[in-house]
């Protein structure tokens, strides 16, 4: 059994039952976290209907939150969420505004000493994205 992704008549993801019921929980966690509603409906008759322009909102809150965190824990935690919205972003030709990213300390959040490299995250981050995007069934 498996599960749909939905914009309009175009299906984005079909993962199986499992893998979607863990990344929707992830989803509805973020929307807490982040204070933003995510664009995705319900599981409904094993399809959810998502709505490109709240989602793109959310993508942009999401990476912004991404982009100000400098903690390894954190980073483990997340990345493969937000790899994984990124693929799910580009299938429904999101425009993804990625942060301009700072320098120093200044409006970082959930930071550790030593810093990580920003730019080895970011390139992390894209790796990911692009591995998952060929094991994301469409």
């Amino acid at each position: 059994m498996s599960q749909y992704f939905d914009v309009g008549d175009e299906t984005l993801w079909n993962p199986s039952n499992g893998a979607a019921r863990l990344f929707l929980r992830h989803v509805r966690l973020y929307e807490q976290e982040l204070g933003v509603a995510s664009g995705f409906g319900p599981m409904e008759n094993d399809e959810c209907k998502i709505d490109p322009a709240v989602f793109g909102a959310f993508v942009d809150a999401l990476l912004e939150r991404h982009d100000r965190t400098r903690h390894a824990v954190v980073d483990a935690l997340s990345e493969g969420f937000v790899a994984t919205v990124l693929v799910l972003a580009e299938r429904a030709r999101v425009e993804v505004r990625r942060p301009a990213g700072g320098s120093g300390l200044e409006g970082l959040s959930d930071i550790q000493v030593p810093l990580p490299d920003a730019r080895d995250r970011d390139t992390g981050l894209r790796e990911r994205a692009r591995l998952l995007r060929r094991a994301m069934p469409v």
